[in-house]
């Protein structure tokens, strides 16, 4: 499975991202798809995760009401639209894979994962 993340950048406070993640080699709705984000000095943290269903989804508390992961089953790709963004979303984000039927925040459940895309929150 390999998994290829895109749409970070230089956004400033109060902005919107759009990330993405493609996901090759296997049955993209066999996965439950994860964000995680690594801000410097920090441990790699979850972000959201939902099922290819999209009937079973987690967020972080910190991103409940701002971020929306979603997913086109048919491309395929997920995606993490991020609105009211904060400098302390500031990090890499990375998109993961795990072979579940239910969404999972456990950072050790995920089985594949993609290369970060840096987002910097910044003005």
């Amino acid at each position: 499975v390999q998994l290829q993340a895109s749409g970070g950048g230089l956004v400033q406070p109060g902005g919107s991202l759009r990330l993405s993640c493609t996901i090759s080699g296997r049955t993209f709705s066999r996965y439950v798809m994860g964000w995680f984000r690594q801000a410097p000095g920090n441990e790699r943290e979850f972000v959201a995760a939902n099922n290819w269903s999209g009937t079973s989804t987690h967020y972080a508390d910190s991103v409940k009401g701002r971020f929306t992961i979603f997913r086109d089953n048919a491309k395929p790709t997920m995606y993490l639209q991020m609105n009211s963004l904060k400098p302390e979303d500031t990090a890499v984000y990375y998109c993961a894979a795990a072979p579940r039927t239910f969404s999972t925040t456990t950072t050790s459940d995920y089985d594949y994962w993609g290369q970060g895309t840096l987002v910097t929150v910044s003005s």
